[in-house]
């Protein structure tokens, strides 16, 4: 990657746009560094995947969703936490309803595009369906979703003049779009694939074809190309929370491939936030099949009731929020034995009332709900 030169910047006026390279080209690694972390991102992938059939992942994978949604939506400055997220609309103050529909979009994008990838490739259709949904009704609904730009957009400062990052024109961006999509699903080029989403995820953000919801859009797309290339059966890794934990060093180094041609470190982070993350992956996994076993055996102690509360529990993998409403309807019992199932549950410390409310409770699985805030 020696030669690599990621575009240049062009003159339009009064500020300079940056015309990135076509990704379709000859690529040559010659990196070890890079080669050698290709090799454990791709070794730890395939033990993240492989551990995940040996749970019942379906159960699970909302909150891995969840968990995303929230780490992901962090870095735009949303601050809707995991429990929240869980929450109906009426439950959530009033001025935290705009992030938490956001929040709710980027849950309801995600599970719309991994289920459209039955039937469409990873491509600017099914792209432009994610940012679609991604900003129905919220912050830049106004601004063409599901649409590429139409005029000029930048990145920092408040003007194009002074702006710290001015992408190219809107009149290239179906030409780079296409390519992107062509690389992407390009199968005779010998490229890795976790080279390819690197560049990929660069490539996007370097772009920003769309008017607003650009960095979510990109980070989206890691998960869905993965899950694409059946690399993961499930998307059950994202790199937000890596992204967001080493923020600075997310942007310095996108923006060092542009400035100094360095496509070699951009590649070294996104390998290392893949090996990171796929690490702590199987961590989580493993600590949700300790955590589920000792339930159990809590469960146990409660005897006849405990039938009824392995259905509360089942529901509460998935969902873990729950009203005491929602658990007569579920164990289709009459209220008190929901009530008292609840506080059997309440002294053994599986379920934490959150809304300190009177009427109208609700009901945190917290030990769950903590093992995916503490990672």
């Amino acid at each position: 990657m020696k030669n690599f030169k990621s575009g240049v910047f062009i003159s339009q006026g009064t500020y300079k746009s940056f015309q990135p390279a076509s990704l379709c080209r000859n690529w040559t690694i010659d990196d070890m560094q890079v080669i050698s972390l290709l090799s454990k991102a791709d070794r730890y992938l395939g033990r993240l995947d492989m551990y995940s059939e040996y749970v019942d992942i379906d159960l699970f994978i909302q909150m891995h969703i969840v968990k995303e949604v929230t780490q992901s939506s962090k870095i735009e400055g949303t601050q809707t936490n995991m429990e929240e997220a869980f929450l109906s609309k009426n439950d959530i103050q009033i001025e935290k309803r705009n992030d938490w529909e956001e929040v709710q979009n980027y849950i309801l994008a995600m599970n719309e595009t991994v289920n459209l990838l039955h039937t469409l490739p990873f491509s600017m259709r099914l792209i432009k369906q994610a940012h679609k949904i991604l900003l129905c009704g919220v912050r830049g609904q106004h601004k063409l979703p599901g649409e590429f730009r139409r005029s000029q957009n930048w990145i920092g400062g408040a003007t194009l003049n002074d702006a710290v990052f001015v992408p190219p024109a809107h009149t290239e961006i179906v030409a780079l779009m296409s390519d992107i999509e062509f690389f992407a699903n390009n199968q005779n080029d010998n490229i890795p694939d976790l080279i390819k989403i690197a560049l990929i995820h660069y490539q996007f953000e370097t772009v920003h074809p769309f008017l607003d919801g650009n960095g979510r859009t990109g980070r989206l797309l890691i998960p869905l190309y993965l899950v694409s290339k059946q690399i993961l059966k499930r998307p059950i890794l994202y790199l937000s929370d890596f992204f967001e934990r080493n923020r600075m060093l997310y942007y310095d180094n996108l923006t060092k491939v542009r400035t100094h041609n360095d496509v070699a470190q951009w590649l070294k982070f996104f390998l290392t936030g893949i090996v990171e993350t796929a690490q702590k992956g199987v961590e989580t996994l493993n600590k949700i099949m300790q955590l589920k076993q000792s339930v159990e055996k809590q469960i146990d102690k409660l005897g006849k009731r405990g039938i009824d509360a392995r259905i509360l529990l089942k529901h509460l993998y998935k969902q873990p929020i729950v009203s005491p409403a929602e658990t007569v309807s579920l164990i289709n019992k009459a209220p008190q034995t929901a009530y008292n199932l609840i506080a059997d549950l309440e002294k053994e410390g599986i379920l934490k009332e959150i809304t300190g409310a009177q009427r109208n409770k609700l009901y945190s699985f917290e030990p769950y709900i903590k093992l995916f805030e503490n990672l």
